[in-house]
């Protein structure tokens, strides 16, 4: 394989990206297939923000395009990247400025209702304290935004009552990695 290839798992807060991302990392890593797993939520973590960049997106890039230059010199060519507005057509020209032109965008876009989202921010504590009503409300809005701007060729996967081992190989179904040997 000489160009790289990331599947993109993006949607609202408490959707499931990051285990759903590890659990396709697991099916891959059963199948001896190579990759590479970035959560890009770490990405941009900085505070304040720099100036003139205050949804840290160009840290985030510079951070990416670090990471993944240091798995390419070692031979890896797919990734598996989690972040809530990956699918967008914004975040493409951040990996193609980190990957390669030719790099081969596979989007995932992972779907839950407003019920879906709630109940899991309460159970697995993530957001326990003074965030939990801003992050709930902030995932309402991010899903209708990602529902309007999503392109075209974004496969959505709905998560509500779904096993992650099925949300993973819904995902993992539309990169066609699981046949490249």
């Amino acid at each position: 394989m000489d160009h790289a290839e990331a599947v993109l798992i993006g949607g609202r807060a408490r959707v499931g990206k990051t285990t759903v991302g590890w659990e396709v990392s697991v099916r891959l890593r059963a199948a001896e297939i190579a990759h590479a797993v970035i959560d890009g939520d770490f990405m941009g973590q900085v505070h304040p923000a720099p100036d003139g960049d205050p949804h840290r997106t160009s840290i985030a890039e510079a951070n990416l395009t670090a990471v993944w230059g240091n798995y390419a010199a070692l031979g890896y060519r797919r990734l598996v990247y989690t972040n809530t507005v990956s699918v967008l057509d914004e975040a493409a020209g951040q990996f193609r400025r980190a990957m390669g032109a030719d790099v081969r965008i596979v989007r995932v876009l992972l779907t839950a209702s407003d019920a879906t989202a709630a109940a899991a921010a309460r159970l697995n504590g993530r957001e326990i304290g003074s965030e939990l009503e801003r992050e709930l409300a902030n995932s309402a809005r991010k899903a209708g935004v990602l529902d309007e701007r999503a392109p075209i060729d974004t496969v959505r996967v709905v998560t509500d009552g779904r096993s992650v081992v099925a949300i993973a190989g819904d995902a993992l179904a539309v990169t066609g990695w699981v046949n490249c040997l």
